[in-house]
């Protein structure tokens, strides 16, 4: 098979990775890709935001399967434009999507399908929202721009005076249309968890539940991010819980999308807070997590390809998947000053020095003339290791995490410490 992968970060390489394992592939075109993902396949000069280049490029190199990463070709109809000339891909239409870049609807279908969430309110209006804010709330509520902001959309402000300040921020356009609705939200205790799903529009398969880091620094401190590390899996919900909940959260929505006319193909993705072992719904995406697939990726033994076809044409069901029982840690080393200003093109060093059974997965490089692996963005490298254990696959990536070096490289200290 020739599958047209579309993204370019942490969370395509592994998706790279993973479908080079399969036997099936035949050719993996990456659009537009970066250094590592270059070593596995063909990497096109083409903007994963460009729809009418992704699909000519499907139709003129006859793709088998189109397999969209980010959000936000997904939100823009690129599974659409694909279905409107029989290409199958891996992924939501644009309505199916909205569940992810409309903070709003995805609110709305959780109200509907009965879910346990942070309850909130949406609004266009500043005076509003603060009038709700005032008289709803006596602790700092949770504020989130409505649309896609690449992951730093969510304010979680330590004050009321920052609550209030976070909505005039978000409204004024600091994401440009994303932010011109806001959400606010309320706070809820507990520990985050991310729960992606394989779904076929009928048939929910999990996946491990994985925990990421969004804020830039130790101890939760610092900006949000796209995220900064990630271990898989968390040891504060038991396996029985982990099945119930997507009993509980996925499949009601997958009934509740599919009677709405928005059938859901693709990863279905809840974000969680878990308290005592009881969760609640944060928000929904509609693809994979990054940096949550470089750590839950390596722990499928199933092919990939196989399973990824399955939900593209409704036959999920007819698809066995079998997971490893061990650990993963992953780290992102990221550039100096992310999640802000931060400077690129920077030599990477110790690439080569990782060890065999540890993983690196690029998101923010490419190459230069002469071969050598430059820093290209915000998040750099994730380096994954797996092991038996929590403790050993920490130890493992951290001790290759500290072989890799560039200019500015930064990276937390405390992913999965927290179990530990």
């Amino acid at each position: 098979m020739k599958v047209l992968l579309v993204g370019s970060g942490g969370r395509e390489h592994a998706l790279a990775w993973a479908l080079a394992r399969s036997p099936r592939l035949t050719d993996l075109l990456c659009a537009p890709g970066n250094a590592g993902t270059a070593a596995l396949g063909a990497n096109l000069p083409i903007d994963a935001a460009d729809i009418d280049a992704l699909v000519h490029v499907a139709i003129t190199h006859r793709v088998d399967l189109v397999v969209v990463g980010p959000e936000g070709p997904l939100a823009a109809g690129l599974v659409d434009a694909l279905a409107a000339r029989d290409i199958p891909a891996f992924g939501p239409t644009r309505a199916a999507a909205e569940i992810e870049s409309s903070k709003q609807f995805a609110k709305q279908l959780m109200r509907q399908a009965g879910l346990p969430h942070a309850a909130g309110r949406a609004y266009r209006d500043a005076a509003c929202a603060h009038a709700y804010i005032d008289h709803a709330f006596r602790e700092p509520p949770v504020i989130k721009a409505d649309g896609l902001a690449a992951g730093k959309g969510v304010i979680v402000p330590a004050t009321m005076a920052e609550a209030h300040a976070a909505v005039d921020d978000l409204l004024a356009g600091r994401f440009g249309d994303a932010s011109r609705t806001v959400v606010v939200e309320e706070r809820l205790a507990g520990l985050e968890a991310s729960a992606m799903a394989f779904c076929d529009g009928e048939t929910v398969a999990p996946m491990p539940l994985s925990c990421d880091y969004k804020r830039a620094l130790d101890d939760d401190q610092g900006s949000n991010t796209g995220g900064m590390g990630v271990y898989s899996p968390p040891g504060f919900i038991s396996a029985h819980r982990s099945q119930r909940l997507f009993d509980r959260v996925h499949e009601p929505v997958l009934r509740a999308l599919r009677d709405a006319g928005r059938p859901f193909r693709g990863v279905l993705y809840a974000g969680l807070m878990v308290n005592e072992g009881e969760p609640a719904v944060l928000e929904f995406n509609c693809r994979f997590g990054d940096p949550e697939t470089q750590a839950v990726l390596p722990l499928l033994r199933s092919d990939l390809l196989e399973v990824l076809r399955a939900c593209a044409t409704g036959t999920l069901a007819d698809v066995p998947l079998e997971w490893s029982d061990d650990a993963t840690v992953g780290v992102v080393l990221a550039s100096g000053g992310y999640p802000g200003a931060y400077e690129t093109g920077k030599p990477i060093h110790g690439l080569d020095a990782i060890d065999d059974d540890a993983l690196l997965f690029h998101a923010g490089t490419r190459l230069a003339d002469d071969g050598a692996v430059l820093t290209a963005g915000g998040r750099v490298l994730t380096v994954v290791a797996r092991a038996p254990t929590l403790a050993q696959a920490r130890d493992r990536a951290y001790d290759n995490a500290a072989r890799i070096e560039f200019e500015g490289r930064t990276y937390r200290s405390d992913i999965a410490r927290r179990e530990l």
